[in-house]
């Protein structure tokens, strides 16, 4: 049980859960300017666990045949055999249970909402057999998290958390961009939709440099929509840098740093844009 469990961990990329888990955090925080409660705190992160797990172990299933015949992708866990499809099923449903008893102890609103977390975390994983657009879509499951945090704390809607969510969208769209030009001759001979299948790679990186140029416009919106302090700009400052450090590391002639850009800059950057904002509450 213990060596599957750490495979299940490694299919999913249970660390990847670091690129969501601080805008969520950045959304609680921006409810009333205050660190939030440790009720709030506790369910919000088991939410965000619940809601990743879900949506990778969901999408693993949906892809088990593709990811056979791609090379970057047939070591996975399911293509291999060292999962079978009816565990994964199972981590599924026991992930999305963990959301439902989060949001329902979070607050009303959040728990009526649950169905519609559950579509935009499912249906992602089908939009790239008949979408170019699918990178979007990718962002919307993403872009949900300080929306939803917002939602759970104050059971209600606000222009904040929805533009700081477009942020996330667009952030998380232009890098999911990047990561499929890895797969542009596997997505052209099986007919997989995507930017770089659809309109190549040299084009592909064009479009997810200007998403990421309009990305910090979201998140500078945000700071003035809240009236934030500099602290929160030096956040999104850094934020924008990382970003155009990633359209300098990846080219149309050299994609050898794709993993760079995708794992590592855009962690960091969730991590600093949280980290900037935490210490900016404190001071205001």
């Amino acid at each position: 049980m213990a060596s599957k469990i750490k495979v299940f961990f490694q299919m999913i990329k249970f660390e990847h859960t670091l690129f969501a888990l601080p805008f969520a955090y950045i959304g609680a925080l921006l409810t009333e300017l205050k660190i939030p409660s440790l009720h709030n705190i506790l369910w919000i992160t088991l939410a965000m666990v619940g809601a990743r797990t879900a949506a990778m172990s969901f999408n693993r299933l949906v892809d088990r045949h593709i990811d056979a015949r791609n090379p970057r992708t047939a070591n996975r866990a399911l293509p291999k055999g060292l999962l079978k499809s009816p565990e994964v099923w199972l981590y599924v449903f026991v992930s999305f249970g963990l959301l439902a008893i989060s949001a329902y102890n979070l607050s009303p609103l959040a728990f009526q909402l649950f169905p519609v977390a559950v579509f935009a975390l499912s249906f992602y994983s089908y939009t790239k057999r008949f979408t170019w657009t699918c990178h979007f879509w990718c962002g919307v499951a993403l872009g949900l998290a300080p929306l939803g945090a917002w939602i759970a704390i104050t059971g209600s809607f606000h222009p904040a958390p929805l533009l700081l969510g477009l942020g996330v969208l667009l952030w998380v769209a232009g890098f999911d961009i990047i990561y499929a030009c890895d797969d542009y001759d596997f997505d052209r001979k099986e007919g997989i939709f995507s930017i770089p299948a659809r309109f190549g790679i040299k084009k592909a990186l064009t479009i997810s440099t200007l998403i990421h140029t309009l990305a910090p416009l979201c998140f500078l919106g945000v700071g003035i929509m809240l009236q934030l302090g500099w602290l929160y700009y030096m956040g999104v400052a850094l934020a924008a840098g990382l970003l155009s450090y990633q359209h300098i590391l990846v080219t149309p002639n050299d994609l050898s740093r794709t993993g760079v850009a995708f794992f590592n800059l855009n962690g960091t950057l969730s991590v600093l844009m949280f980290a900037c904002t935490f210490v900016d509450i404190l001071l205001h």
